[in-house]
């Protein structure tokens, strides 16, 4: 017995090393783990226009580098533009990171416009490829509500070259005066903010303010010489050689930066991102607010189908939450809403189609000025307005056939589905008894006598008592009346 217990002191024992060397271990290879990742440069991308999907994206590439303890944070960028919102919040990311972060315009041909050229502005670090162009940052009213913000205004060129042909040069449009209050608090708002991040770090700020106010642009080896740009690279490797020993402002305090031996570590958007980006597309979420909206008409006309009122709900959820994160008119809204509203009047109040055709109209009409054709990314899709057309007026074409349908059809409910229905005598006394009629049993009254089981039929009504005949009678009635 005595020998059993020291046995099983000993396997505790044994398991307690084990334990113990396990934690050792994976003490030494946490400094292994974090010396690995002090040696990386993370290589964040934004191609595309800024939207709520790409700063969540950015925002936590930005705060998992700075966990992991990473030298360098590169955003290659080719951007047409995109939200002040999710600008702003990116810019506050960068500003606030622990990390440097370099902004890398590339590949050739890429672009920084509007909301790109803020950007690259907040960036500790601002390199251009060569072939690359920044500016054109003037915002734009898009003239209804949403969550999304003000959007910045595309630059509709984007070329390397000025309007006399000269390469590097500024394209200067002249001073736009705002077309009203609104519209003028946005552009110095704008103005000052691009001001504020050119001070920070010390770069041009009349061009800057040139680009917001008049969509001044510059080209890759003209945005060096105006201040606007650090220096231009052809790749990360060589942005990495270049930056090497270069001073910027971290948190207001002068940084060296050490790029030497880097690697170069690209953290790709995750599933999360993938999702949202998806459901923050504009015509995207039409589609869902068309299908949740149908969704639970359909559940309302069929009370426990489940189906069709699950998926609608789920499918309003998500594009009402699309509708929280972008830029909406809301007179497009009202249309869409008065559309569907119409469609579903032509299910109950049949108009042979003309309530169905009004509705597809008003549904295509508001996804038309729902978003604006100005704000990149934010352009409706014309096949997308198609299909949802489409499927809306085949609906209502349904409806309208049923309705004809049924207009032409016996009534088959009420008084006039009993008179000339066949009734079962149950029980008879001279001139009145009772008869059995559509699983119904009734007072019947009668010049004659039955038996009971004789088959009559209904000739009238009254109140609650039918009229009964024979059947040879009523053959003769009808025969004497031809």
């Amino acid at each position: 017995m005595l020998s059993l217990k020291r046995n099983g002191w000993r396997q505790i024992g044994r398991l307690g090393w084990l334990f113990a060397l396990v934690l050792g271990l994976f003490g030494l290879a946490l400094p292994a783990q974090e010396n690995g990742s002090a040696g990386q440069a993370v290589v964040l991308k934004l191609d595309g226009a800024v939207s709520p999907a790409t700063a969540d994206y950015l925002i936590r590439g930005i705060e998992q580098a700075a966990d992991d303890g990473a030298r360098l944070i590169i955003l290659q960028m080719d951007t047409p533009g995109g939200l002040v919102t999710s600008t702003r919040d990116i810019n506050r990311a960068i500003l606030n990171s622990p990390v440097p972060v370099a902004t890398f315009v590339a590949p050739s041909g890429a672009r920084a416009a509007s909301a790109g050229t803020f950007i690259l502005y907040a960036s500790h670090l601002a390199v251009m490829a060569p072939g690359t162009s920044v500016g054109a940052a003037t915002p734009v009213s898009l003239g209804g509500g949403g969550g999304g913000g003000l959007p910045f205004q595309d630059d509709p060129a984007a070329d390397d070259e000025d309007a006399n042909g000269e390469e590097g040069g500024s394209r200067e449009g002249g001073s736009q005066a705002p077309r009203d209050a609104g519209m003028a608090k946005a552009l110095n708002d704008a103005i000052s903010q691009i001001r504020a991040l050119a001070e920070i770090h010390g770069r041009n700020a009349d061009w800057a303010e040139s680009a917001v106010r008049d969509a001044a642009t510059l080209t890759a080896s003209a945005a060096v010489e105006e201040n606007v740009a650090d220096f231009t690279a052809r790749n990360l490797t060589e942005l990495l050689d270049l930056a090497h020993g270069r001073t910027v402002q971290l948190d207001g305090e002068d940084h060296v930066l050490d790029t030497e031996n880097l690697s170069l570590v690209t953290l790709e958007p995750d599933w999360r991102t993938q999702i949202l980006s998806v459901i923050a597309d504009p015509n995207v979420a039409l589609f869902l607010m068309v299908i949740g909206f149908y969704g639970i008409v359909f559940e309302l006309l069929n009370p426990g189908a489940l189906v069709p009122g699950t998926i609608g709900g789920i499918s309003m959820i998500m594009g009402l939450f699309a509708l929280s994160v972008l830029p909406f008119n809301y007179a497009g809204l009202a249309l869409i809403g008065l559309g569907l509203a119409l469609i579903v009047a032509e299910a109950f109040s049949p108009s042979f189609g003309i309530l169905g055709i009004g509705g597809t109209v008003a549904i295509v009409a508001g996804g038309l000025f729902m978003f604006d054709s100005e704000v990149p990314g934010l352009e409706p899709s014309i096949p997308a307005l198609a299909a949802i057309a489409v499927a809306s007026l085949a609906f209502s074409l349904l409806v309208a056939r049923l309705g004809y349908r049924v207009h032409k059809r016996r009534v088959t409910t009420g008084d006039s589905d009993l008179i000339g229905a066949q009734a079962k005598v149950q029980d008879w006394d001279e001139t009145k008894g009772h008869v059995f009629v559509h699983g119904e049993r009734w007072n019947a009254r009668a010049d004659r006598a039955f038996e009971a089981g004789e088959m009559v039929v209904v000739t009238g009504k009254t109140g609650l008592t039918l009229q009964v005949a024979r059947q040879s009678d009523t053959a003769t009635g009808a025969a004497g009346d031809a």
